[in-house]
């Protein structure tokens, strides 16, 4: 029985995205048997995941602009083979450059055209305004769930088996996504609801000269680029940081799979104030509490419970900020285009993963611990938070409740 648009839209970006998210948010847990097995150094790994991050953010304008002009079905397809690919041909590098050619360009290309601007842009074009931001929320959370589930799985096949072997079945997992993008290759009507500063049938070129005029979209990708890099740093070197403090590679897992379920109830409910509250408000705060709980990280004694609580807090706000940036790009400009808009925020997105994930790396490689990259990531979140006050918003405007019948 095929289900209907209101949810089979959804539920398939949101699968999609919880495949490509799961294993994406698992390759800190083999930076240590990788450095083993290749001897290419923490540096030179850190150096292949951030090209990967910035790889993975520059395709998707790109994939972005063909699911806009031809549906999304081929693309995210053509992702998924891409993608494993490219994790299968990890195991055989020996050299960094095969590294950054594996990881960096195959893997992140094929992520890439089944990621977040395609899955969210496609899906937002199809729903009628009033169910955009929870939806987004929504497909955002199958995300956040394959960190969950993905993240102690692959612990225990590596622990039990071998890294090689997990990263053959992550290979193999990227594959179901061709099915999942079947309720996606049709092209429904798009529902094109004009924002503030869109034009209406316009062209793409056209609507990205819009784009780059309107300071609102310039200080999205601001806070958007530090989101970047506080994800990819944590994601690439919170197994370090875990080992630095003399604990068990299974609290790292343990700690992302928190992360990941937190960050359900956090994108959850980031969809659904979306329609209640100012998206800039909301991005304020899920950036500065982001900057409290790495300080109070910080003043915490390192014990197990201390990653666990600090996974916890920090999971609600992982990426919420997802469905607030991609509802904010689509009140400005519509969403006739809004998975290249929105996509193009994903490149400032990882172009600050680039340097989360390249500077970590550097950071332990020459001071012996992460401690620079700690205060980095507390001043850039609160630079972030207060960057989204001046998006030009308007007031969420409450329907009136029906009058009661006499």
């Amino acid at each position: 029985m095929r289900l209907p648009l209101r949810w089979g839209l959804p539920l398939a970006a949101a699968a999609i995205l919880l495949v490509t998210t799961g294993g994406r948010q698992t390759i800190g847990l083999f930076v240590a048997p990788l450095d083993e097995a290749t001897g290419l150094g923490i540096v030179g790994i850190s150096l292949a995941v951030a090209i990967g991050q910035f790889v993975w953010g520059a395709t998707q304008p790109f994939f972005g602009a063909v699911a806009d002009r031809f549906g999304p079905g081929r693309v995210i397809v053509l992702g998924a083979v891409l993608l494993a690919l490219g994790t299968a041909a990890i195991p055989f590098v020996h050299t960094e450059g095969e590294l950054i050619a594996a990881l960096g360009i195959l893997s992140a290309t094929g992520a890439g055209a089944a990621s977040f601007s395609i899955l969210i842009g496609s899906m937002m074009q199809r729903l009628p305004p009033e169910r955009r931001s929870f939806a987004a929320g929504f497909v955002n959370a199958g995300g956040s769930l394959g960190q969950f589930v993905f993240a102690p799985i692959v612990q225990v096949v590596i622990s039990s088996f071998g890294w090689v072997t997990a990263m053959f079945a992550l290979a193999a997992t990227s594959l179901l996504i061709v099915p999942l993008a079947w309720p996606m290759r049709r092209r429904e009507a798009i529902h094109i609801a004009t924002g503030a500063a869109a034009v209406p049938m316009t062209t793409l070129w056209a609507q990205l000269r819009i784009a780059a005029a309107e300071p609102s979209y310039w200080l999205l990708h601001l806070g958007f680029f530090t989101c970047g890099f506080h994800v990819a740093f944590l994601v690439t070197h919170l197994p370090g940081e875990v080992r630095l403090c003399g604990l068990p590679a299974s609290i790292s897992a343990n700690a992302l799979a928190i992360i990941g379920l937190a960050n359900i109830a956090g994108s959850l409910g980031a969809g659904w104030l979306g329609n209640r509250v100012r998206m800039k408000h909301l991005l304020f705060w899920l950036y500065l509490s982001r900057a409290v709980a790495v300080l109070l990280y910080l003043m915490a004694p390192k014990t197990a419970l201390t990653f666990y609580v600090f996974a916890g807090v920090l999971g609600v706000t992982w990426l919420s900020t997802v469905p607030p940036t991609a509802g904010l790009v689509g009140k400005l400009f519509g969403v006739r285009y809004l998975a290249t808009l929105f996509g193009l925020t994903l490149l400032s997105h990882q172009l600050g993963g680039f340097y989360g994930a390249w500077l970590g790396g550097l950071a332990v490689a020459n001071f012996g611990d992460y401690g620079w990259m700690w205060y980095a990531d507390a001043l850039l979140a609160t630079m972030a938070a207060l960057t989204n006050l001046p998006i030009r918003e308007a007031r969420v405007v409450r329907a009136p409740a029906p009058a009661a019948a006499e």
